[in-house]
């Protein structure tokens, strides 16, 4: 399958990535077992097939390479008081320094440089009562950055108790379980957000495909709001990235050229991942070792250096992250295996059906 479509005008157009989803066709609890998730295979440049996640080691080839993203979400969701006691909602999105942290608040604009936000423990009542202070506006996202009173103790140490798993906006009945949201293999605290391709592996699947020949690495980045961030100027190549940070190991690079020199396939777990190993590449002129931050926008005319498979969920119109599989197989290409999808009731968006992009 040729992986760079050539692009168009129409590409670099916002209104070129909206389509039309029926409200019930947004996914509000995930399948169970995980793996019993749909699965929409593509395998040629004109052909798909409808299958289950479960199926996927019969689409991999032994000496192929998976290469997942193993951060884990924090509980960046809480829920504070104002001094005057009305209620503040809190998003936390990325510590800029010592338990100082950007965030998304609600209301923000009655949170002025300044203000004081207490937050009393969910559960255990013999904790106490945590206070962030609001030292600057952030232009950038809207937020604010809170800095927030714990001495020497790491605010992502205590987070369990006083913050939630912040579940995706369109996610409204709260049916599912904080487990639920977090990969498997999650070990690297930082994430606001769930590397959602991930969600549908099973210990099982992996050993499954790990007997079959089948190659497993890690990278790691932070899913933050350069991922869910919408994309909102009409010339899509207006859009700024906010960055995200990555840790591409020596272990992985290791693995991927190990697996290309033997001609296997890079396949990537997830958005992120490709967000990952590319802007490891943008980042060094090549791929190597890396860890710091990327911006990386990935659109239709992206020449893809290091991946030749995808894993991915279903995603939301007009996002980076549906640009970004159109850098795979071609915008309309990728539309009208959505609208296959929607045919066929696939289950859409961070806790739906999934589709795999494969060269074979």
């Amino acid at each position: 399958m040729e992986m760079k479509p050539d692009s168009s005008p129409f590409d670099r157009k916002l209104s070129s990535y909206d389509y039309d989803l029926p409200e019930s066709y947004i996914a509000q609890t995930p399948v169970t077992p995980r793996d019993h998730s749909r699965l929409l295979v593509v395998d040629s440049p004109t052909h798909h097939q409808h299958q289950h996640f479960y199926d996927l080691p019969q689409w991999l080839q032994a000496g192929d390479l998976l290469v997942v993203n193993n951060t884990k979400v924090i509980p960046a969701r809480m829920y504070g008081y104002k001094t005057t006691g009305a209620t503040v909602e809190v998003l936390l999105l990325e510590e800029k320094s010592p338990n100082c942290w950007l965030a998304l608040v609600k209301p923000g604009k009655r949170l002025q440089i300044g203000a004081k936000i207490q937050f009393y423990p969910r559960q255990d009542e013999q904790l106490p009562i945590l206070e962030a202070t609001v030292m600057a506006k952030d232009t950038a996202t809207g937020g604010r950055l809170l800095a927030f009173d714990l001495g020497e103790t790491s605010l992502v140490s205590v987070l369990d108790a006083y913050g939630e798993i912040p579940f995706p906006p369109y996610v409204t009945e709260k049916k599912a379980q904080p487990e639920q949201y977090q990969t498997v293999y999650a070990e690297e605290l930082g994430a606001v957000a769930a590397p959602t391709a991930g969600l549908h592996f099973t210990d099982r699947l992996l050993r499954e495909l790990q007997e079959k020949g089948v190659n497993q690495t890690e990278v790691t980045l932070h899913v933050g709001v350069g991922t869910f961030r919408p994309v909102e100027t009409e010339t899509i190549t207006d859009h700024q990235m906010h960055e995200e940070w990555i840790n591409v190991p020596s272990e992985a690079v290791k693995r991927v050229q190990e697996t290309k020199a033997q001609g296997g396939r890079v396949v990537a777990v997830g958005t992120t991942v490709v967000r990952a190993l590319e802007g490891a590449v943008a980042a060094e002129g090549h791929l190597k070792a890396y860890c710091g931050k990327t911006d990386l926008f990935i659109y239709p005319g992206y020449e893809l250096q290091v991946v030749a498979g995808l894993i991915t969920n279903f995603h939301l119109p007009r996002s980076s992250l549906l640009m970004l599989v159109s850098a795979f197989i071609g915008r309309e290409r990728l539309l009208s295996l959505y609208q296959s999808a929607i045919e066929h009731q696939y289950r859409f968006y961070s806790f739906g059906d999934a589709m795999l992009i494969i060269n074979n």
